[in-house]
């Protein structure tokens, strides 16, 4: 039976340099059931370090969890790589951290990038520097992710940076995305009367979680049940499968 599923695609956690000392793997499973979310997916940059340990303290607990990570493409175009086996997420990081620039992460600048077990504790540092882009392009990303049976899309396709539309402005057809990711407080109709091209796509709003605060609920997934080839299939709005998009405040009526 079809039903009702609160999702956000767009999570990181205290891997990511830039996300609060909060974001550790039980408080977001905590945070997620105490806002009634069903689906994450975690995305941290270009890593899946922490991937397993979110997956771990969901175990038992009424949330499912994606494997993914936030691809940062040589055009400085993000990019969330979504699978159904954190197996496959590290198979993408080995093709990422071969693209990755040997550049030391500046603590003090950055952030701290930590791994972490499913309690939150401390496990050791990640010193390579994830805030970056790689020497690979968006072809290049799309295409792995395709043999590894992923589902991709570009991020925060409304912002000023590190967006395909700010960056290339246009996104390329033959990339062949299922949906495309904006803001949890863009307004999808000034979105789209400025950019027409994008009603051929699917649209789902994330949060890109840097923070607890920042879980969105605005994204709802219409199918039977919460795995990659129904997310799939409501991507391409199929046998009864959809998303739909709860109004930010601000929109339009």
């Amino acid at each position: 039976m079809i039903k009702p599923y609160v999702a956000d695609l767009h999570i990181h956690t205290v891997l990511s340099p830039c996300a609060e000392i909060e974001m550790t793997p039980k408080l977001i499973i905590d945070k997620a059931l105490s806002k009634q979310i069903d689906i994450l997916a975690i995305t941290d940059h270009n890593s899946a370090e922490n991937v397993k340990a979110v997956i771990k303290a969901a175990t038992g607990k009424k949330v499912k969890i994606f494997p993914g990570i936030e691809v940062e493409t040589r055009e400085e175009v993000h990019i969330i790589c979504i699978f159904d086996d954190p197996e496959k997420t590290l198979e993408l990081q080995k093709m990422i951290y071969r693209n990755l620039p040997n550049i030391k992460n500046k603590e003090e600048i950055f952030g701290a990038q930590l791994v972490v077990n499913s309690k939150g504790e401390f496990i050791r540092k990640n010193e390579r520097l994830l805030l970056t882009a790689t020497s690979l392009s968006i072809e290049d990303v799309v295409k792995k992710v395709k043999e590894l049976d992923g589902i991709c899309y570009p991020a925060h396709i409304d912002r000023p940076s590190y967006s395909i539309i700010s960056n290339l402005g246009f996104i390329p057809p033959q990339l062949n995305f299922l949906a495309i990711e904006i803001s949890s407080k863009a307004d999808i109709y000034d979105i789209l009367l400025n950019h027409e091209e994008l009603k051929n796509y699917t649209i789902i709003s994330s949060g890109d979680a840097h923070r607890l605060s920042e879980l969105s609920t605005r994204t709802v997934f219409w199918i039977e049940k919460p795995t990659l080839d129904e997310l799939k299939l409501a991507f391409l709005n199929k046998n009864g499968r959809k998303v739909s998009l709860k109004k930010h405040r601000k929109e339009k009526t």
